[in-house]
C-alpha cells in the first residue's frame, strides 16, 4: 500500500506536457513582473551588458557599466574607444581582454554594416563578435521582442530537475523547452525560470528534492538530480 501511495505521488504530473503547465502557471504567480536585470537604456547598452555578463553575475555588470557608458555608450563613441580603455572598466567582469576586444569588434561592425543599430535578426548579431546564440537570443526577445528562449545555467538546471529535458546540452534544452510552452509564452517564462533558479531552485540550496516546485511534481522523489553539463 505504501509503495502504491508513493507511486501515485511521484506521478501527479505524469507527462511533460502536465509539468509544463504547472510550471508556467506557478512561476507566473511568483513573478507577475519580468524586469530584465540587466540594467540598460536601449538595445545596444543591452547588448553589451549581455556580452558582459558571460560567466559573470548580472550585479557586477550592473556595478560596471556606468563607468562603461560614461566611457562609450553608443556603437560610434565605443568603436572610437581603445580596446585597453574598455578592458580596463571591465576587468571587474572576468574575461577582459576577450571581451574588451569583441566589444570594441561589434561597435565597429554595427557602424559599418548596420548604420549604427543593433541588427534585428539572429544570423546578423551572433556575425557580430563575442555574440553567441544565447546573447543573440536575449537581445532579440528583451529588445526586439522575438519569441525566444534563451537557455542559462539556472534553466539548463531546472529543466533537467523537472524532468522538461534529459539535458545532454544547452541546444537540445532550448528545443524541448521550445516545443513544450506556447510561443506566446517564451519571452516572459525564460526569465521567470531564471529568477526562481537564482532565489529558489538554487544549484547548492535545491537538489531536486526541496524547493516548493520540485517537491510539488515529484513528492515521492528521494534522490539528488544530478545536472548534466
Amino acid at each position: 500500500m505504501v509503495c502504491g501511495l508513493l507511486y501515485r505521488m511521484s506521478d501527479s504530473y505524469p507527462t511533460k506536457a502536465a509539468r509544463a503547465a504547472y510550471i508556467d502557471g506557478r512561476l507566473a504567480e511568483f513573478y507577475p513582473e519580468t524586469p530584465i536585470p540587466l540594467d540598460h537604456r536601449d538595445p545596444y547598452t543591452l547588448l553589451v551588458a549581455v556580452v558582459l555578463s558571460a560567466q559573470c553575475t548580472d550585479l557586477r555588470v550592473n556595478q560596471v557599466t556606468p563607468q562603461l557608458w560614461a566611457l562609450a555608450g553608443t556603437p560610434q563613441a565605443m568603436a572610437q574607444a581603445s580596446v585597453e580603455a574598455i578592458q580596463q572598466i571591465i576587468r571587474p567582469c572576468g574575461l577582459s581582454p576577450q571581451k574588451a576586444k569583441a566589444i570594441s569588434g561589434l561597435s565597429r561592425l554595427i557602424m559599418e554594416r548596420h548604420a549604427g543599430a543593433v541588427p534585428r535578426t539572429f544570423a546578423d548579431l551572433e556575425a557580430l563578435p563575442g555574440v553567441g546564440h544565447k546573447t543573440a537570443s536575449v537581445v532579440m526577445s528583451q529588445a526586439w521582442g522575438v519569441p525566444a528562449f534563451p537557455v542559462d545555467t539556472h534553466i539548463h538546471r531546472l529543466a533537467q530537475r523537472w524532468k522538461l529535458t534529459d539535458g545532454r546540452n544547452v541546444e537540445q534544452t532550448e528545443g524541448d523547452l521550445k516545443r513544450l510552452f506556447p510561443q506566446a509564452r517564451w519571452n516572459r517564462l525564460h526569465l521567470r525560470i531564471i529568477f526562481y533558479g537564482r532565489e529558489h531552485c538554487t544549484a547548492r540550496g535545491c537538489d531536486g528534492t526541496v524547493c516548493e516546485i520540485c517537491r510539488t511534481l515529484f513528492p515521492g522523489r528521494q534522490r539528488t538530480v544530478r545536472t548534466k553539463k
